[in-house]
């Protein structure tokens, strides 16, 4: 490249780069941004046509991260773990894609709709990525002639959060997702749902947890009682939303300032909030004579009612607190609200759901699928796992491996690659050195730093006897055996060490 076109190129970079810090700096249009930053981006690559390497920041983008083989194998046995539960359920699984028409997503998520990643226009459509697993289940529904599913999915979504690395909450995150679609009699699906959550968290091992509840109908009915017009209650459970990570006083002021609602109203939806039970609060609330002029108020605390008598039954009450704080601020809610909470860990929640029946209404009115279900933070559930781990000095294996082939003389290689064929065919997860000649003490070395239970030695003097050597790789105990019984030995040990 002429120094005289190198010099204009970097002239030209400085000058979008000025463009596109002005914008970042003024918050611009997020699609404007990201066109200014692509064609910041063209002009980097120009530049690096000149045959001089290009310097790359070597970082993942903000609020992602890489996992390496220990942490995978941590977040591959959590994954089993959950969808053990959802199987034991009567679950079935479905995929959808990456991404969506934005027009799918748009106008579901309420105040948090400007989270959603766009996508730059691909041949016409107007793309985003998918914000949660939900609202793509709906459009699915909407979509097929199914009217009745019991289906779980575990896929990545995406949001343009801030992200808390330490807590679990990223950018680019998986969700695990149950839910129940179909026309059923009031809080049975619902109660389910409840006891999945509990289900699930108990087999993880991550120590106390709670359950909060609540309907929407019910904090429907409050609004009103306190004097919030009606256009807007989503406004102000968007708000009370935020009392998991706030404090009132802060939440108070968005109320009244951001929301512009009067002080006296702001008090009295406090008075509420701050409430929580079992039982005995629904029978408080039947009390308030304004409350019960509210008929929302009254089929929210009807359902509550039917809900905390069914938890009952499926033996998960003392996991349950009926919470009014509760508001789960996503738009497409409509009855009953849930989410679990640690109670020894400041994660915050770590699953939340909530019925959903108008959904896929909204994108085809002919169809009233009325739906259920729960999301369980995976990542959050990773977190507290992974640092667990790390504070005990516990090692994960990060793999599956159950027989290591080793050789101790020299020249023996093909005689390992025939065992290992024999183990194979026979589904034993077996592997060997992929030296010719590797040191025995190197091989019985990798065997116990991976965790791999058994070794199956041989030599020049095995196999002229026609044996093998079987050592436990834990306590360092071998024996010999014939060589046309390997397999079946093998299996008798892996068998007897699964009891």
């Amino acid at each position: 490249m002429a120094d005289e076109t190198r010099a204009d190129l970097l002239e030209a970079i400085k000058r979008q780069g000025e463009i596109v810090r002005q914008l970042k700096a003024a918050k611009g249009d997020s699609s404007k941004i990201a066109e200014e930053v692509s064609k910041l981006l063209e002009l980097k690559a120009q530049l690096g046509d000149g045959g001089e390497p290009q310097k790359f920041s070597l970082k993942t983008p903000k609020g992602t991260r890489d996992y390496n083989p220990e942490q995978m194998a941590l977040r591959l046995g959590v994954l089993d773990k959950i969808v053990s539960v959802f199987k034991r359920h009567g679950a079935e699984t479905i995929d959808t894609p990456i991404f969506e028409l934005k027009e799918v997503l748009t106008g579901k998520y309420g105040e948090d709709t400007k989270l959603i990643y766009d996508l730059k226009d691909q041949g016409g459509e107007i793309l985003a990525l998918r914000y949660d697993l939900t609202v793509p289940f709906a459009r699915y529904l909407a979509m097929s002639k199914i009217t009745n599913i019991k289906r779980y999915h575990i896929a990545k979504v995406y949001r343009r959060d801030n992200p808390s690395m330490t807590k679990g909450r990223y950018r680019e995150f998986y969700q695990c997702d149950f839910d129940i679609a179909g026309q059923y009699d009031p809080m049975i699906p619902d109660a389910e749902c409840i006891r999945i959550v509990s289900e699930a968290l108990t087999s993880l091992d991550l120590g106390g947890f709670i359950i909060k509840v609540n309907h929407r109908c019910l904090l429907d009915g409050i609004f009103a009682a306190c004097g919030v017009p009606q256009d807007k209650f989503r406004a102000i459970c968007s708000s009370v939303d935020k009392l998991d990570k706030s404090p009132w006083e802060e939440v108070r002021k968005e109320i009244v300032e951001e929301k512009q609602l009067d002080d006296a109203i702001a008090d009295k939806i406090g008075e509420y909030v701050s409430r929580s039970g079992g039982a005995k609060l629904i029978e408080e609330l039947r009390q308030d004579q304004a409350l019960m002029k509210q008929s929302a108020a009254k089929q929210g605390l009807e359902a509550m009612e039917l809900l905390l008598k069914y938890c009952d039954i499926y033996r998960v009450t003392d996991k349950v607190l009926f919470d009014l704080s509760l508001a789960r601020g996503l738009d497409y809610y409509t009855g009953v609200i849930y989410e679990a909470v640690l109670t020894d860990s400041e994660v915050g929640s770590v699953a939340g759901g909530g019925r959903y029946d108008n959904l896929v209404g909204m994108f085809d009115p002919k169809k009233k699928t009325p739906c259920v279900g729960v999301s369980l933070g995976v990542e959050r559930i990773f977190s507290v796992l992974e640092n667990r781990k790390a504070t005990s000095g516990q090692k994960t294996r990060t793999t599956e491996v159950e027989a290591y082939v080793a050789t101790a003389q020299k020249n023996l290689q093909e005689e390992r690659m025939k065992i290992l064929a024999e183990l194979w065919d026979a589904g034993i997860k077996a592997e060997h050195h992929y030296k010719k000649n590797p040191k025995i003490l190197a091989q019985l070395q990798y065997c116990e730093e991976s965790g791999i239970p058994l070794a199956i030695i041989i030599g020049e003097g095995e196999l002229q006897r026609g044996e093998v050597t079987l050592r436990e790789v834990a306590t360092r105990a071998e024996r010999s055996i014939p060589r046309d019984t390997l397999v079946d030995e093998v299996k008798k040990w892996i068998q007897s060490q699964s009891k």
